[in-house]
This record gives C-alpha cells, structure tokens and sequence, in this order.
C-alpha cells in the first residue's frame, strides 16, 4: 500500500483526532461516550436488518469531544458487534470528529468458502484487511 489511506481526509486530520486529549476513564464523558455507542450499535443492527448497506447511525451530540473516544472503544471492544456494525459506529464517530472516512467492504475466499468483511479506510493497513478484495465503499452520511 503506498500514500495515504483514506480519499476523505488527510493525515493531519486524523493526527488532530489521536492526539486530543483523552478524557477520564471513569469521567462523565467517557460514560456518555459508552452510551452513544452502546445505542448506536443497537441502531446500526436494526437499521442494517431495515435498510442493509444504506443504513445510518445517528450521529454523537456536539457536546461529546474527541477525547471521549475512550468510552466508544470500550464498547466496541467489549460488545463484539459485527465488522460492519463497528465500522458503522466508528464511520459516524470519526465524522462527527472532522475526520470522514469510507466504510469498504470485501471478501476473501479461503479453501471453498467466501467471506466478507467491512473495515474503515483508515484501516487499510491492517493485516486482515490486506487479505481481502474491495467490493464497495460507503461514504459518511
């Protein structure tokens, strides 16, 4: 993979979002952070059964900074929501952030079986993402 990954944003961009100041692990920031996420996982799961690749999370409230990823991680870590339910939630997220990135979905074939899955962008770079062949992209809504 050569340049950057995402055709949305720059790195600077996403240089400014990693390097806000995390808030709290135990603040209340960080709770309305896990919140938002845990409802938005919920969201994305009936508006991916409703809408399928059309579907839409709502957005966090202004009030949530950046720094509050902490608590949206921590959801997503610990709810095991499906590739493309997290990479939804994290889409949604990051753009709220000023940091819009493109859900991709792909598809690998091992042995006789096809399998799909969705990452963001930003995550080209991963090694179960470089196993994979890009079908589609989902801009920010």
């Amino acid at each position: 993979m050569t340049g950057y990954p995402s055709r949305l944003h720059g790195p600077d961009q996403w240089r400014a979002y990693r390097r806000a100041p995390l808030v709290g692990r135990w603040s209340l920031a960080s709770a309305r952070g896990a919140w938002w996420a845990h409802r938005s996982l919920r969201s994305a799961r009936a508006a991916l059964a409703r809408d399928g690749v059309q579907a839409t999370v709502p957005p966090p409230a202004p009030a949530l900074t950046a720094g509050a990823r902490r608590g949206v991680e921590f959801v997503l870590r610990r709810t095991e929501p499906t590739c493309l339910e997290r990479s939804l939630v994290l889409q949604t997220w990051l753009a709220a952030h000023d940091v819009p990135c493109e859900v991709v979905i792909g598809v690998a074939k091992t042995g006789g079986e096809v399998k799909a899955h969705a990452w963001l962008d930003i995550e080209a770079g991963d090694a179960v993402a470089q196993t994979y062949t890009e079908l589609h992209r989902l801009p920010p809504r």
